[in-house]
């Protein structure tokens, strides 16, 4: 399937819906937010002169961020949250490869790594709560909640829920992001959830499996060069 937002050559293999549509958090005027997967024609990567841009941000009625599958695939084994959160989100469109990347999740992270990934992600969605960023302070709140107690169930059972809303935390992060908790309440709770995701780390022993991810990247490769 050709991503309508690219050049013709570009293969778009996932395209799935994430942010408040996706967690089951949208108001009336909340807009939607994608995120994709796309692969670039081997022949294209030798050429003389080629620039790699792994990620592409595209703005139009709609927010998309897309990833060529070489880039995602690193971002993934790095662990980090939107990259893997990209991989169990809603599908809006996937071919085939996209579906054999979906299942590589349980072999794209480790424990340490998106523990470490996840946190420090969290902590910039802090930092920009407190600089009130935007002017939408409420929005980040709910990120930094939200994502640390992905990350807890991440570490308990191998994934996460993307629809936050039917969670244990869901009201609690409806409330936030409504700006009904003060920031020290929030950082309490994100206090709260680190401690828990420290204690989950201690006994989660997930390891990647980097091979894994490279002949699938090979396989598509020698695939994308005809």
């Amino acid at each position: 399937m050709t991503n309508p937002h690219s050049p013709p050559t570009d293969t778009c293999i996932l395209k799935v819906v994430v942010g408040s549509h996706a967690h089951g958090l949208a108001g009336p005027d909340s807009d939607k937010d994608f995120r994709s997967v796309f692969v670039l024609p081997t022949a294209e990567l030798f050429r003389v002169g080629f620039k790699y841009q792994g990620t592409r941000m595209m703005k139009e009625e709609d927010d998309e961020t897309a990833w060529e599958i070489g880039h995602f695939l690193q971002l993934a084994l790095q662990g980090h949250p939107l990259v893997l959160e990209t991989l169990v989100a809603p599908v809006v469109t996937m071919d085939d490869w996209g579906t054999e990347l979906r299942q590589l999740f349980p072999r794209l992270w480790s424990a340490q790594t998106a523990y470490d990934s996840f946190l420090n992600y969290c902590e910039n969605q802090r930092k920009k709560m407190l600089e009130k960023k935007d002017g939408r302070p409420a929005k980040y709140a709910a990120a930094y909640v939200r994502v640390l107690f992905n990350l807890c169930e991440l570490l308990e059972r191998g994934s996460f829920s993307i629809r936050i809303s039917e969670t244990p935390v869901g009201e609690v992060v409806r409330r936030i992001k409504s700006g009904q908790y003060r920031p020290g309440e929030v950082i309490d709770l994100g206090e709260y959830w680190s401690e828990e995701a420290a204690r989950r780390l201690r006994t989660c022993t997930q390891q990647a499996r980097p091979d894994l991810a490279d002949a699938f990247l090979l396989k598509l490769r020698k695939a994308f060069l005809r």
